[in-house]
């Protein structure tokens, strides 16, 4: 069982957030003809180390909340195969998309690394897509699958600017 779990995580993962935080990225980079490499530039290099720690809180977040998907949600992150459980926990308490969150910070990341516009205008496109996709399509189907617990949830915790404390849930 737990085979074929990490089967469907591996499918999910390599069809939506590997192409777009990797597949995407290195045909802007081929297209662009961007070469990674510090130019030399004042304050080029804190830039890119900024874009080291913005892309590793984005993989924190990511792997972070892909976990939580799988340990406590019983499902994966494609739509196809969504968890079969509302997961509130770890960074899900701040935030309603810390998945989302995580890729766009990814995708930051390589935008300032490699100080590539045509990545940050990706990493924009791809945010733009997602305050579009979630609220219209995804979360009415959260509200019909996981009906009150999701209307509470959705109340107290926001979609993609989180919460500086966390929430606790409702009261016992």
């Amino acid at each position: 069982m737990r085979a074929v779990m990490a089967l469907r995580h591996l499918l999910a993962i390599a069809l939506l957030p590997f192409t777009v935080a990797v597949v995407v990225p290195v045909s802007i980079v081929r297209r662009q003809g961007v070469a990674p490499g510090l130019a030399g530039l004042p304050g080029a290099d804190a830039i890119q180390i900024a874009g080291i720690f913005v892309l590793l809180i984005g993989l924190a977040l990511f792997f972070s909340s892909l976990r939580r998907f799988a340990a406590e949600g019983d499902g994966t992150l494609a739509p196809w195969d969504p968890p079969r459980r509302l997961v509130v926990r770890g960074p899900y308490r701040y935030v309603r998309n810390p998945m989302i969150s995580g890729v766009v910070f990814v995708l930051v990341g390589e935008a300032l690394v490699l100080r590539s516009r045509p990545l940050g205008e990706w990493a924009a496109a791809f945010l733009a897509i997602n305050l579009l996709y979630i609220p219209l399509l995804e979360e009415p189907m959260l509200e019909a699958r996981f009906g009150d617990a999701w209307r509470e949830y959705r109340k107290h915790v926001p979609m993609f600017f989180p919460r500086l404390r966390p929430w606790t849930g409702p009261p016992a």
